[in-house]
């Protein structure tokens, strides 16, 4: 079966929908950082997989420095270590600034920036909506190694259908 795409045509959501989107998902993110204890959110893993801490950081290195990279076409080497993040109100309140500096380039990517190919962190070859489409689907699978964190110490996660 041959499948083709085209950038003509109807449109199945509009851009502001997809940052509607986008921000759910945060939003669930959000909350099962505030479900860690501060102990187990820097110290806990299973199988030898990252703590939640460190996948937090990932996403923050990457969250607002794609809206920023769509923006203005600059990508920058990323920071995924934030040392300076050290305690979850800090993490609480870097994810906060991070959504509004998303919510705050959101308005300079013109909808070409989605189709043009790109090199983002020097490393990721794709179109603008594909680095997209990556990052948010990382921030989900993440989250799913969090909700099995959170489970594994014995608290329930969001209900991650709960995107308000």
């Amino acid at each position: 079966m041959e499948t083709t795409t085209s950038s003509t045509g109807a449109q199945l959501i509009n851009k502001d929908q997809l940052l509607t989107h986008w921000l759910g998902h945060r939003k669930v993110t959000r909350r099962t950082l505030e479900a860690f204890p501060e102990k187990e959110l820097f110290e806990f893993s299973i199988g030898g997989m990252r703590t939640f801490a460190q996948l937090m950081k990932e996403m923050l290195a990457m969250d607002s420095a794609t809206a920023r990279g769509l923006a203005t076409s600059t990508w920058e080497a990323l920071d995924e270590e934030k040392a300076e993040l050290t305690t979850k109100t800090e993490l609480l309140a870097s994810w906060d600034k991070s959504t509004e500096e998303i919510q705050q380039f959101w308005k300079d990517i013109t909808m070409e920036e989605f189709q043009k190919q790109i090199k983002a962190f020097g490393q990721y070859d794709g179109t603008g909506y594909s680095i997209l489409f990556y990052i948010i689907d990382n921030e989900i699978h993440h989250r799913g190694q969090g909700f099995v964190y959170l489970r594994a110490l014995g608290i329930t996660p969001p209900n991650f259908w709960e995107q308000y």
